[in-house]
C-alpha cells in the first residue's frame, strides 16, 4: 500500500487546517459525515480509512468555528498523528490560558486559594482517543460521528458542554485504522469483507500498543503521552475499546477489585461517579446491556494502559468496551446475564446488532461523560489540585502504602500472639472478645500499627540514580521514558551525600514529593499483587494484564532508595533530557568499553558499518593499573573509529575509556546474518524484537514458516531468533492476534506468510541449521523446539505423574522473578549475575540425567523458594532447582532456551544482554565443564 504517499498528502492537508485562525467570524455550513463519505458513519459494511477521516477532520476545520486541528507528531509510518481541539468559539480564542490553568492544577502549584481560583474560571480538558486496536474498528468511526455532532449540534446540553469543556480527540493508530480499513473494503462481496489482516496493526506492537504506556517505546505513545502529561494535562481521559463481555453491549466504569496501592483514591471513588453518570444515562435513554464491577474482568491494578497510566497522574481514565461491526452480528444469549443485578441493571436480549447502534452507545457514552464534567466542571479541576497536592505532601514528610503483604505479616503476628496466649492459659481456645489478645483494644492496636509501620518501611521521598555506574545510557533511558510521563527529575550539579554515601555530578534524583509521586513509585517500588481467587482453594481470577511491572527492576537501573528528607546541589531538569554525552578518553593503542553497557552492541554495529572490527576479550585483565571484566569491548584508533566513537558518545551516551594496550587475546566481533520468525497476522513478540534490533541497529531479515520449512537455512542466516509462541508441539491457529485466516481470501501476495513452525517439517530443517553451525535463540514457549530436536528436557512445573500442576496450587502471571545466572558463560556476559527476569507463566526446564552427555548447561535456575520481587507467584516454591535457562549444543552448533520473556515488550533492558550477546559473532569465553 502506498502509505507514505498518502502520508505526504494527508500532512499537507492537516497542517493548512492547523494554520487557519482560530475561529471564523461566523458558523458556516457544515459538511456533514453522509456528504463527505457517501453513507451514514456505521453503515453496514462500510469502513472509512484514516486519509478519508483525516480529510473530513481538516474539512470541517474550514468551517467550523469550534475547533481547532493540530498534529502531535508522526507515527512510526510517518503518517501524522491529528487532535481536534473542539470547545466553544470563546474558548478557542484562549487555549492557552486554558491550558496553563489546566497545568498549574495537575502540577499542585498553588495554596487552595489560588487553585479554587484557578478552578472557577478554568474549563475541563476531556479527552476522547478512538482507534488504538484497529480491528477494534468501533473507536476510529466513533470519533468521526462524535467529532460531527459536536460541532454541528445546537442543543443546549451541546452548547453548555462546548462552554465548559476543550475537548482533546485524538486518533490513537492511525497507521493501524489505514491498513484495517482498507483491508476490509477491498474486497467487492460485502459479505466476504473480513479484519484477517497480514501484519500488525501498528508497526511493532499490534494489540500491545496499549501496554507501552509508561515505556513509551513507540512513537505513537510518545506523541499521547506529551499531550496527557506534558502539555494538556486532561482532567478526564476517555478510551474506547472492543468489545464488550458476551451478552452485553458495552462494559464500563467502575471496575472490580484489585486496586492498586500506589493511586489516589480518589481515583476508585471519582470512577464510580463518571460510571454512575454513564449507567444512569443509558437507563433513562433505554439503552440496555451495560455492565460494570465484577461483570467484566477490569481493574484498576495495572499500570501501563492509555487508560490506567492516566490513575498515577491524578487523572480519571475511562475504558469502555464494546460490541459492534461493519458486519452485522448477533448479540449472544448468555442465560445467567438476563437476570438484572447491581452490576447489569438492564439486561439486552439476543438479537440482531448493527454496527450504527454501537456507534450510538458510543456517542451516547461520550456525552453522558462530558455532561458530567460540564454540571462538575470546577470540582475536577480542582480535585485534580487537592490529589496533586496530597501527593506533595505525603512525599515530604514519613509515609507509609499498606501492600498486602504487610498487611498479611500483621495478622500473623497477631495469630502467632493469640496462639501463645492460647497455650500459656492451658489450650482452651479465645472465645467471643476473651483471651490474652483483643485486637479492639487501644493498647494493642497501637502495638500492632507499629507492627505494620515499621521505620524501614516507609515510603522513599527519593530514588538516586548515580552517574558513576556502568550502564548509565540505560539508566538515562529509564529516566527519559519518567520524563515522557510527566514525572519531574534533577540533576545533581555537583557531588553529593545521601545514605552516608557519596554521588558524584551528573547523578539523577527523582523526588517523590511531586504532583505524580503515585507513579513513581510504581515505576521503582514493586507491586504486591493479592492473592485473588474465586473462592478459598478454587481457581485463580487472572489479573487484567501483569501482576507486576517495576520498571526499574526490569531495566536493572542501580538505584538508592532515600527514606529521609535529601536536599543538594540539584536543578530541575525541563522536559524530556537530552542523553548526556559519554565521556572519550582516547589511549594509545583506542578505546574500552564496559561489559555492562548495553550499546556497546549498538557501537559495534556501527563500526562494521564503517569497517572497523570491534573486539572483546575473554578474559579479564588489567589496563594502566585498572581491572577489566571478561567481555570488555576494545577499539582500535583510527580515523574512521575515532569519528564511530565521537559520534557514539554524543548520541548514545556511551562512555569510552582510554586502553593503553590492545589485550593479545582481543577476539574481533564480526556480523551475523540474523533472521526473525515471524507470521501470517503477525507475532507481537517478532515485531517487539523488530524494534529492539532497530534500536540496536542490527541488519535482519524476517522470515516465515514456508522459508524455514524449505530448508538450507545456514546458506542464508547464522541465527534463528524465535520468540514466545512462535513454536508449539500443538497444532493451533498461527495466525497472530485475530484468529485464523481463511486462505481463499489471502492475496497472493501474502500467501508465502501463511503457516506455522511445526513438528513435522520445520523441526528437522532447524536442527539441521543448528548441527551446521547456526545459531537458536529461543524464548518463553518456543524453548519447546530444543525438546523437539532431541534434547533431554521436560516440564519441570509438573506432578511425579508429568501433569501440569493446576492454578490453583500454581499460578505465576506476568511477574517479576530473581534467578540465579551463570555468568561465566559467553552468553551471560556483561549480565547481573542474579537478574530480574519478567516471568509470564513462563516454561521451567527439568534437565534430563544424560544433559551433559548430549551437550546441555543449565545457564539459570531459581535456587530458593521466594523468588518473587514484583507481582503475584502463587505456589513459586515449586520453581526452586527448576532450570530458567540452559544452553544446548548440537553438532556445530547452539541453542539457547530462554523461557523468561527476556525482550518482554521491549521493556527488560536488564535481559537484553542475553539476546544481544547471541548476535555477537566471533566472541568465545573458555568454555567450563558441563556439569
Amino acid at each position: 500500500m502506498p502509505r507514505l504517499r498518502h502520508a505526504t498528502r494527508l500532512s499537507a492537508a492537516i497542517l493548512f487546517a492547523a494554520a487557519m485562525p482560530l475561529a471564523l467570524p461566523a458558523q458556516q455550513r457544515l459538511t456533514s459525515p453522509k456528504e463527505f463519505f457517501g453513507h451514514d458513519i456505521g453503515a453496514d459494511y462500510e469502513l472509512p480509512n484514516y486519509t478519508k477521516l483525516a480529510q473530513y477532520f481538516a474539512t470541517v476545520a474550514k468551517q467550523s468555528t469550534r475547533m481547532r486541528l493540530d498534529t502531535i507528531g508522526r507515527t512510526e509510518e510517518g503518517r501524522p498523528q491529528i487532535m481536534a481541539i473542539i470547545t466553544s468559539p470563546e474558548n478557542l480564542k484562549n487555549l492557552d490560558k486554558y491550558k496553563e490553568i489546566s497545568r498549574k492544577l495537575a502540577m499542585a502549584q498553588g495554596d487552595s486559594a489560588e487553585a479554587a481560583r484557578l478552578s472557577k474560571e478554568g474549563k475541563v480538558i476531556f479527552w476522547i482517543d478512538g482507534g488504538l486496536h484497529a480491528t477494534e474498528v468501533l473507536g476510529a468511526q466513533q470519533l468521526i460521528e462524535t467529532f460531527w455532532q459536536l460541532n454541528s449540534r445546537t442543543d443546549d446540553e451541546t452548547k453548555r458542554i462546548l462552554d465548559d469543556c476543550i475537548i482533546l480527540m485524538v486518533h490513537a493508530n492511525p497507521d493501524g485504522m489505514e491498513l484495517v480499513s482498507d483491508w476490509y473494503m477491498k474486497e467487492s462481496d460485502k459479505l466476504k469483507r473480513n479484519m484477517n489482516i497480514p501484519r500488525l496493526y501498528e508497526k511493532y506492537a499490534g494489540h500491545d500498543n496499549n501496554r507501552d504506556a509508561y515505556m513509551n517505546a513507540l512513537a505513537e505513545t510518545r506523541n499521547m503521552s506529551k499531550q496527557l502529561f506534558i502539555e494538556w494535562h486532561p482532567q478526564i481521559m476517555y478510551n474506547h475499546h472492543q468489545t464488550g463481555p458476551t451478552g452485553t453491549i458495552m462494559a464500563a466504569p467502575p471496575y472490580r477489585d484489585p486496586a492498586n496501592y500506589w493511586f489516589h483514591p480518589a481515583m476508585i471513588t471519582g470512577l464510580d461517579l463518571v460510571g454512575a453518570a454513564l449507567n444512569h444515562r443509558f437507563v433513562l435513554e433505554h439503552k440496555p446491556g451495560l455492565t460494570f464491577r465484577a461483570g467484566s474482568n477490569y481493574s484498576t491494578w495495572w499500570n501501563g494502559g492509555l487508560r490506567t497510566v492516566g490513575y498515577f497522574h491524578n487523572m480519571i481514565g475511562i475504558l469502555t468496551e464494546t460490541i459492534g461491526n461493519p458486519t452485522p452480528m448477533r448479540v449472544a444469549l448468555v442465560p445467567e446475564r438476563q437476570l438484572r443485578s447491581a452490576g447489569l441493571p438492564m439486561p439486552v436480549a439476543p438479537q440482531a446488532w448493527h454496527f450504527r447502534q454501537s456507534i450510538d452507545y458510543s456517542v451516547s457514552a461520550n456525552y453522558a461523560f462530558l455532561d458530567m464534567a460540564s454540571r462538575y466542571r470546577e470540582e475536577f479541576l480542582y480535585n485534580r489540585w487537592v490529589m496533586g497536592n496530597d501527593a506533595i505532601v505525603a512525599g515530604a514528610k514519613d509515609n507509609w502504602t499498606i501492600s498486602p503483604k504487610r498487611v498479611d505479616a500483621m495478622v500473623a503476628k497477631i495469630t502467632a500472639d493469640r496462639g501463645a496466649a492460647t497455650a500459656d492459659a492451658g489450650g482452651g481456645g479465645r472465645r467471643g472478645g476473651g483471651g490474652a489478645v483483643n485486637v479492639a483494644s487501644t493498647p494493642v492496636d497501637i502495638k500492632y500499627m507499629a507492627e505494620l509501620k515499621k521505620p524501614e518501611n516507609r515510603d522513599p521521598r527519593a530514588y538516586v540514580l548515580s552517574s558513576a555506574q556502568n550502564d548509565f545510557p540505560t539508566a538515562t533511558k529509564f529516566i527519559k521514558a519518567l520524563q515522557y510521563s510527566g514525572v519531574e527529575v534533577h540533576k545533581a550539579t555537583a557531588p553529593f551525600n545521601a545514605n552516608g554515601k557519596q554521588f558524584p555530578a551528573g547523578s539523577w534524583v527523582v523526588m517523590t514529593g511531586q504532583a505524580f509521586r503515585g507513579h513513581v513509585l510504581d515505576m521503582f517500588e514493586p507491586q504486591d499483587h493479592p492473592n485473588d481467587f474465586r473462592y478459598p482453594g478454587g481457581p485463580p481470577i487472572a489479573p487484567y494484564d501483569n501482576a507486576g511491572w517495576t520498571l526499574a527492576y526490569q531495566m536493572d537501573i542501580k538505584f538508592e532508595r532515600v527514606l529521609d528528607g535529601l536536599t543538594g546541589p540539584f536543578e530541575k531538569v525541563k522536559g524530556v533530557t537530552d542523553m548526556p554525552a559519554g565521556v572519550v578518553a582516547k589511549g594509545k593503542a583506542g578505546y574500552f568499553i564496559h561489559a555492562d553497557v548495553n550499546d556497546a552492541a549498538t557501537v559495534a554495529n556501527r563500526l562494521a558499518k564503517a569497517n572497523v572490527k570491534a573486539t572483546r576479550i575473554p578474559t579479564g585483565f588489567t589496563d594502566g593499573g585498572k581491572a577489566w571484566p571478561a567481555g570488555t569491548w576494545f577499539i582500535p584508533a583510527g580515523s574512521a573509529a575515532d569519528a564511530v566513537v565521537a559520534k557514539a558518545a554524543t548520541e548514545l551516551g556511551v562512555p569510552f575509556a582510554a586502553a593503553g594496550t590492545k589485550p593479545g587475546s582481543a577476539q574481533p566481533v564480526q556480523p551475523l546474518r540474523i533472521a526473525l520468525v515471524d507470521r501470517y497476522g503477525g507475532s507481537m513478540p517478532s515485531g517487539w524484537t523488530r524494534l529492539i534490533l532497530e534500536k540496536f541497529e542490527y541488519p535482519f531479515t524476517v522470515v516465515y514458516p514456508q522459508e524455514i520449512d524449505a530448508g538450507n537455512l545456514k546458506a542464508k542466516y547464522d541465527v534463528l531468533v524465535m520468540t514466545d509462541g512462535m513454536f508449539s508441539d500443538r497444532a493451533g491457529p498461527g495466525a497472530g492476534f485475530g484468529g485464523s485466516p481463511d486462505t481463499t481470501l489471502i492475496a497472493a501476495e501474502f500467501r508465502r506468510q501463511i503457516g506455522r513452525v511445526s513438528p513435522e517439517k520445520s523441526v528437522p530443517a532447524i536442527k539441521a541449521f543448528v548441527e551446521a553451525g547456526g545459531r537458536v535463540v529461543a524464548i518463553g514457549s518456543s524453548i519447546g523446539l530444543g525438546k523437539a530436536m532431541g534434547l533431554p528436557i521436560e516440564n519441570y512445573m509438573a506432578d511425579a505423574n508429568g501433569r501440569a500442576y493446576p492454578g490453583e496450587k500454581y499460578y505465576i502471571p506476568g511477574s517479576l522473578l530473581e534467578i540465579k545466572l551463570d555468568t561465566s558463560t559467553t552468553i551471560a556476559t556483561g549480565m547481573n549475575p542474579r537478574p530480574i527476569v519478567m516471568f509470564d507463566a513462563s516454561p521451567v526446564m527439568k534437565l534430563g540425567p544424560d544433559a551433559a552427555a548430549k551437550g546441555v548447561r543449565s545457564l539459570a535456575t531459581f535456587d530458593g523458594k521466594t523468588p518473587l520481587r514484583s507481582g503475584w507467584a502463587w505456589g513459586q516454591e515449586l520453581l526452586e532447582g527448576g532450570t530458567a535457562m540452559a544452553e544446548g549444543t548440537i553438532g556445530k552448533g547452539t541453542i539457547w532456551m530462554f523461557g523468561p520473556e527476556i525482550l518482554f515488550r521491549s521493556q527488560p533492558h536488564g535481559t537484553y544482554k542475553l539476546f544481544l550477546n547471541a548476535l555477537d559473532g566471533g566472541f568465545e569465553r573458555p568454555r567450563k565443564a558441563i556439569q
